[in-house]
C-alpha cells in the first residue's frame, strides 16, 4: 500500500510527493484508512518515532473545512518542544491548502501574539495543556464546537502532572468530537481517561518494542571503574567521528558537569537540563537541530517530547531505572528506515540490568570492545584525508599554485603530505599516545590528580562545587583575570571545596600575579602552585591548603544555583 492508494485528497498527496513520502508506516496503514471513514474514537498504542503525528494529522488536514475560520481539532501534547515539530509537520503535509491556518500555543512565549493568531481565525490548533487552559480560562479559544480532540504522548502527558488539566480542557468540549488517543504505554492514568471520555472506543496497536528497533543496533560497553565511564564516552565519539547523537544521563548536575568536560576537551557539544530558561532551551535546540551541535547531554525529563531526525546515535551514560524508558530513548534514532545505534556504557554490576532490557526489547544487546588508541587514532586520520580529498577546491586558488610549489619544492610527496595532516592531528595523536586504553589494568600515564602533564604547571584554587565553580566558571576567571587570550587551559579538576586547574608553565607567573588573590562572588579566592602529592596524602594536603585561605574567609552568599556568566576566549 502507498500513501496514494488511501484516499488523501490530491492537496494532500502532492505534498507527500514533494517530502518523499510513498509508503506508510503500519501505524498510518491502521489508522489512517479508519479516521477517514469513522467519527469513533480511536486509542493507538504505539512508540516515538513510528509516524504518529501524520497518522492522525494527514485525516485531520483531508477532512479539514478551510472555508470556516472556527477550530475544528485541538492536538494536546506534553512539550513546547513537541508542540512546534508537530505544527510544523502538519504545515508541510498541507504546504498546497493554502487557507489552512494551524496555531501553535504553549506557554514559556508571548501569550498576546497567539490570542492574536487565534483571533485571526484558526482550524487546527496545537498546544501544551497549561497554555491551552490558560487560553480556554481567558475565553480566546473556543472549544465547544471542535470536531475533534488529540491526545498525543498520553502517558508522558500524565507523567508530567497534566491530569488535572486535561479533564478540565475535556471537561469544556462537547460530548458529539471524536477522541484519538496516541500513547506508547497504558498505565492506569491514560486507561482512566479512555473510560471517562472515550465512547467505545476502536484499539490499534503496533510492535510494542518500537516499530523502529528492527533499524537499531543496540551495543553496551562495560568499565571495570565509574571514573572511566568518560573516558569511555570520550572514545565512543572519537570512533564515530560523524556521530550526531544525544547522551542521556541521570541528573542535570552530571548533565551539565560532562557537557563542561566534552566542551573542554574540544567537542562540539551542549546541555539540555531544567535549570535552563525558554529562550535558552529554545537557542540549545535551534543549534542541535541544524547539526551546529553534535552531542547534546540531556535527562529524561528535559528531552520529553524532543523530536529531532536523523540521529545517528543514542548514549546510556547511565541506565534508566525501567526498561520502557529505555525503549522511549533508543526509539530517538533509527527513524525513516535509517540506522541508528543505541549504546550503553556500564559497569560490572549492570549486566543483569542489561540482560532484562535485552528480554524487553527481544533483541541482543552485543557488548563491544571499548575502542583502543590506535583504532581510532586511524579512524580519524582517515576522516582528515577523506575532508581533505571531498573538499570543494576554490578556483581562485590556481593563480598562486605557482608560487606555492617553488615554497614546498624542497619536501618530498610523503613529507607535503605528512605536514599538511600533522598540521590538524599532531594534538589528537599527541592525547593518545599518553593514555593507555581503558580496562588495560594499567594506569594511565596522565591519571595521578597530583602530577601536571608534561609542559604544564598545576594550580590550586580554593573554590569547589560548594561555592557551584563549574569549569566553565573557572575558564572564565582565568581569562578575565588575565586578560590574556592566548593561555591554554588543560586538565581541570572540581573538588568538593577547592579545585586544581593546569595551564602551560610559562604562563604560571602571569596566574600567580593575576590570581594570587581575587574576590569571586563575594568570596575571598586565592590561587597557588599545586605540587604532586602521593594519592593517600592528597587529601590532607588539600585540606591544609584550604585552611590557609579560611582565616579571611567571608560567608559564601552567592545565590544556590547562580554563578558569574563567564564565556571562554578565543
Amino acid at each position: 500500500m502507498n500513501f496514494s492508494d488511501i484516499g488523501l485528497n490530491e492537496s494532500i498527496q502532492k505534498s507527500l510527493i514533494d517530502l518523499d513520502f510513498i509508503k506508510p508506516t503500519p501505524i498510518q496503514k491502521k489508522a489512517i484508512p479508519f479516521l477517514l471513514d469513522s467519527k469513533q474514537d480511536l486509542i493507538s498504542l504505539a512508540q516515538t518515532g513510528t509516524g504518529k503525528t501524520a497518522a492522525f494529522g494527514l485525516p485531520l488536514i483531508h477532512k479539514c473545512n478551510t472555508k470556516k475560520k472556527d477550530t475544528q481539532s485541538v492536538i494536546l501534547c506534553p512539550t513546547r518542544e513537541l508542540c512546534l515539530q508537530i505544527t510544523k509537520d502538519l504545515k508541510l503535509f498541507s504546504k498546497h491548502i493554502k487557507e489552512l491556518r494551524i496555531t501553535p500555543i504553549y506557554g514559556g512565549s508571548d501569550i498576546r501574539k497567539q490570542m492574536r493568531e487565534l483571533k485571526m481565525g484558526s482550524q487546527i490548533v496545537v498546544g501544551t495543556p497549561g497554555r491551552v487552559l490558560d487560553l480556554l480560562n481567558k475565553k480566546k479559544l473556543e472549544l465547544k464546537n471542535i470536531n475533534v480532540l488529540v491526545l498525543d504522548e498520553a502517558d508522558e502527558m500524565l507523567n508530567m502532572g497534566f491530569k488535572e488539566d486535561i479533564d478540565l480542557i475535556l471537561e469544556g468540549t462537547n460530548d458529539s468530537k471524536q477522541i484519538l488517543l496516541f500513547s506508547a504505554t497504558m498505565p492506569k492514568e491514560v486507561l482512566k481517561i479512555s473510560k471517562n471520555y472515550m465512547n467505545k472506543p476502536k484499539r490499534i496497536q503496533v510492535d510494542s518494542n518500537n516499530e523502529g528497533a528492527k533499524d537499531i543496533e543496540h551495543n553496551y560497553y562495560l568499565v571495570s571503574s565509574i571514573k572511566d565511564k568518560y573516558q569511555a564516552l570520550r572514545r565512543i565519539c572519537d570512533i564515530n567521528p560523524h556521530i550526531y547523537g544525544i547522551v542521556f544521563c541521570r541528573t542535570r548536575r552530571e548533565s551539565k558537569d560532562i557537557s563542561a568536560k566534552l566542551l573542554q576537551d574540544g567537542y562540539n557539544a551542549d546541555s539540555l537540563n531544567g535549570d535552563l530558561s525558554q529562550p535558552q532551551r529554545d537557542q540549545v535546540m535551534g543549534r542541535f537541530r541544524k547539526k551546529q551541535i553534535q552531542l547534546l547531554i540531556a535527562t529524561d525529563v528535559a528531552a520529553r517530547g524532543l523530536d529531532v531526525n536523523d540521529l545517528s546515535h543514542v548514549i546510556n551514560y547511565n541506565l534508566p531505572d525501567d526498561n520502557q524508558t529505555y525503549i522511549h530513548r533508543s526509539g530517538r534514532t533509527g527513524r525513516a528506515g535509517k540506522k541508528g545505534i543505541s549504546i550503553i556504557i556500564g559497569s560490572v554490576r549492570d549486566k543483569r540490568k542489561i540482560q532484562s532490557v535485552q528480554k524487553t526489547i527481544n533483541k541482543e544487546i552485543q557488548q563491544k570492545e571499548i575502542p583502543k588508541g590506535k583504532d581510532i587514532v586511524e579512524v580519524q586520520l582517515m576522516n582528515i584525508i577523506d575532508k581533505i580529498i571531498q573538499s570543494e577546491v576554490n578556483n581562485e586558488i590556481e593563480k598562486f599554485i605557482p608560487s606555492i610549489m617553488e615554497k614546498v619544492s624542497h619536501l618530498s610527496r610523503e613529507d607535503l603530505l605528512k605536514q599538511i595532516v600533522s598540521q590538524e592531528f599532531s594534538r589528537f595523536l599527541s592525547f593518545y599516545n599518553k593514555v593507555d586504553d581503558i580496562g588495560s589494568g594499567k594506569k594511565s600515564r596522565n591519571s595521578s590528580r597530583g602530577k601536571a602533564e608534561k609542559g604544564y604547571s598545576r594550580f590550586f584554587i580554593n573554590l569547589g562545587k560548594k561555592h557551584n565553580l563549574e569549569p566553565q566558571n573557572l575558564i572564565g576567571i582565568i581569562n578575565d583575570y588575565t586578560n590574556n587570550n592566548d593561555i591554554s587551559i588543560g586538565k581541570i579538576d572540581i573538588m568538593t571545596g577547592f579545585s586544581f586547574f593546569e595551564v602551560p608553565s610559562k604562563h604560571e607567573k602571569e596566574i600567580l600575579d593575576s590570581l594570587g588573590k581575587f574576590i569571586w562572588n563575594k568570596f575571598k579566592c586565592g590561587v597557588e602552585l599545586s605540587k604532586a602529592v602521593s594519592d593517600e596524602n592528597k587529601r590532607k594536603d588539600s585540606k591544609r591548603k584550604d585552611n590557609k585561605f579560611r582565616k579571611s574567609r567571608k560567608p559564601f552568599r552567592g545565590k544556590k544555583g547562580k554563578s558569574r556568566n563567564f564565556r571562554r576566549r578565543k
